[in-house]
């Protein structure tokens, strides 16, 4: 059986889309992966291959000639990875994570190829697009791509885990309007302090339910708060069966990271985008227009959102639920033909191509 590495790390946003790909590809491929510490976190205790390849941000800065000296030692360490598994090929998600291993993989001469899950070209997959054979993208009109690679670019849909497509069926599940938050892996402190107010408001006029995304150490504070106002509620960190809990609401409000949106648009959920204006260049911002240009959600933007405003667009929409059966609609036409099946033989063909 054929070897790939799959290299990721970081935040959620780098390491879902490689457990994804792994999904797809395991039954074909001895699939390992290698990530740094932060990213290690994301794989819990399933049984995966994992090389620890923690890279360090090279800055220019006092540290930058130790964090030098770290890079060189982890592209000599991938190199012997790379050769005691007699790898075949490498799958990078990006981040500056993955610049040994790719360093190395050139240097071996092996096939690269890169996935961007991202409406905005990162950072690295933009330096790595000069070693790698081509790039899975989930659009054609990616921003920051430079012209001269656009060869390379293959498209594919967006990156959603079987367990997704396996609920697809699913309607009509709710007898109270269901509000699903959720802040994305990096967290998002305004959720936890706007939102549970307005929610209050709107729970004063309309029968609701609330599931909520927090930090750990924030959920008995959020869970007390809506039991005190009487408010229906699920309060979690982190949930294994998210496919689950999407597919019980009826409209999701939500930070921008690929992998969210792909998931709320997989299973028909109408979503209000609220993007994480640190992101790196933008890219939850372009991430939601993706969906916004195809009439299939809303985009508000933190730095002018207020609890006034936010309660009364949340009013109208529960006033008139016109707006949200046309965004399912829409969701629906975006997603017609959309199996995992297809996403599969797509994928290793790629993969298997010389």
């Amino acid at each position: 059986m054929r070897k790939i590495l799959i290299t990721t790390g970081g935040s959620g946003g780098h390491v879902i889309p490689a457990k994804i790909i792994y999904e797809h590809l395991s039954n074909d491929f001895d699939i390992f992966f290698s990530t740094d510490l932060r990213g290690f976190k994301f794989f819990s205790s399933e049984n995966y291959k994992i090389e620890i390849i923690n890279t360090p941000k090279i800055r220019f800065n006092i540290f930058f000639p130790i964090n030098l000296i770290k890079l060189i030692y982890l592209i000599a360490k991938s190199i012997f990875f790379l050769k005691k598994e007699k790898i075949d090929k490498v799958i990078s998600i990006g981040g500056y994570m993955s610049l040994p291993v790719i360093i190395a993989s050139k240097i071996l001469g092996l096939i690269i190829i890169l996935i961007e899950p991202n409406m905005v070209l990162g950072r690295g997959n933009r330096f790595f697009l000069n070693f790698a054979k081509k790039i899975l993208c989930y659009s054609d009109n990616i921003y920051n791509f430079p012209k001269k690679h656009i060869h390379k670019i293959e498209l594919i849909k967006p990156l959603v885990s079987k367990s997704f497509y396996d609920l697809r069926a699913d309607k009509n599940l709710n007898n109270k309007f269901c509000f699903l938050i959720v802040g994305g892996s990096q967290g998002a402190k305004i959720f936890d302090e706007l939102i549970k107010d307005v929610i209050f408001d709107i729970a004063k006029k309309f029968s609701i339910k609330i599931i909520q995304q927090t930090s750990k150490e924030n959920i008995d504070n959020l869970k007390k708060f809506y039991d005190d106002k009487n408010i229906e509620n699920q309060i979690f960190d982190f949930e294994k069966k998210f496919h689950q809990i999407i597919n019980f609401s009826d409209l999701c409000i939500t930070r921008a990271g690929a992998s969210s949106l792909a998931e709320m648009s997989l299973l028909n959920k109408p979503f209000i985008a609220i993007p994480l204006p640190s992101a790196k260049d933008d890219h939850q911002l372009e991430n939601a227009n993706f969906y916004l240009g195809k009439g299939c959600c809303w985009v508000l933007d933190q730095k002018t959102l207020s609890h006034d405003k936010l309660l009364e667009f949340l009013l109208n929409l529960l006033n008139n639920k016109s707006e949200l059966v046309d965004k399912k609609s829409n969701l629906e036409k975006l997603n017609y033909n959309n199996s995992w099946s297809d996403i599969n033989k797509k994928l290793v063909r790629a993969i298997n191509e010389n």
